[in-house]
């Protein structure tokens, strides 16, 4: 009940701000509504419009009107689309939660493979060269990173798609989806795992320099050993807090790849909401990764409880 409380809490002040900051940028969301044909309007039918569509009331007023429909499952009417915004971001979350699932798993099994090896051989050949490369993936932009994929892979080889999730026809396919997420997933996973290793990398050379190493390594123990049966499992608690956190960069590294690669995804289609000032479906997209983010929290809390039972008296997620 309280994890409800703190939920629906946190939903609400980010719905308040997104809400609050959205209606005070420049632009007119009638230009969404009525594309061109705005500029023909006289001011008499400009301002039965705003009256039409609620513009004309106080932000507040606004606000109130939007909780209300929103408590009663009604997400109201996309202004570009002329659809309720429902109808719209349903189909495009589930390409958003394929990549970014994948791209989740994947960045945390090689952190935690590579964070195993550079310990493993630490301040060696193999560890350096890891590190170095890494910090250069790192630093090297997605969306430069992603054009550049797209012209070797795409438009030069020819191997992979440049765009899309599938081809026209064949969204059933399996092999074809998965063709369309090889650029995409390769350039999640090459901006975000090195960050995810080096930290853990650091937590695992850390608990290597502990009393219990060393009487584990005296009883001849490989250090490899040690490391995957007693380092890895002490730090796991760390580990899944820096997987907890690590969700909100995840998400905005998936809403990047989206728009490089024009995947269609709830990424893509926030942008363009943002654009055209299309407020009912910025507002649902904002909803659908806040809720992302806090159960992630939450999820992160309960596995960390279960694994240090120290921690059930302490807050969320914090690192």
């Amino acid at each position: 009940m309280k994890l409800c409380f703190q939920l629906a809490a946190m939903l609400f002040i980010l719905a308040l701000l997104v809400f609050y900051i959205s209606r005070l940028t420049p632009g007119d969301p009638l230009q969404s509504f009525y594309g061109d044909a705005v500029q023909s309007m006289t001011q008499e039918q400009l301002d039965a419009a705003r009256v039409r569509l609620g513009l004309n009331d106080s932000i507040w007023v606004q606000f109130v009107k939007w909780t209300e429909q929103t408590l009663r499952g009604n997400f109201g009417i996309s202004l570009r689309y002329k659809r309720p915004v429902l109808e719209i971001v349903l189909p495009l979350l589930k390409n958003t939660l394929i990549l970014g699932v994948i791209s989740y798993v994947l960045v945390f099994s090689l952190a935690i493979g590579l964070a195993l090896v550079c310990a493993r051989f630490e301040n060696k050949w193999i560890d350096k060269i890891i590190c170095k490369i890494g910090t250069m993936a790192f630093y090297t932009p997605a969306f430069w990173l992603g054009v550049v994929f797209v012209l070797i892979f795409s438009i030069n080889l020819k191997w992979l798609p440049a765009s899309g999730a599938y081809d026209f026809g064949k969204a059933n396919s399996p092999l074809n989806r998965a063709a369309h997420l090889v650029l995409p997933v390769s350039i999640m996973i090459i901006s975000h795992f090195w960050y995810y290793a080096y930290m853990i990398r650091n937590k695992l050379l850390d608990e290597t320099r502990k009393d219990y190493v060393l009487l584990a390594r005296a009883k001849g123990l490989g250090k490899m050993q040690v490391l995957t049966k007693h380092c890895l499992r002490n730090v796991m608690p760390t580990i899944i807090n820096i997987m907890a956190v690590s969700v909100p960069h995840l998400i905005s590294g998936t809403y990047v790849v989206e728009t490089v690669f024009n995947y269609p995804g709830i990424g893509l289609l926030a942008v363009s909401s943002a654009k055209y000032h299309d407020y009912n479906l910025l507002m649902l997209i904002v909803l659908i990764t806040g809720f992302l983010i806090i159960i992630s929290s939450f999820i992160a809390q309960y596995v960390n409880e279960h694994i240090d039972p120290r921690m059930k008296n302490t807050d969320i997620i914090t690192l």
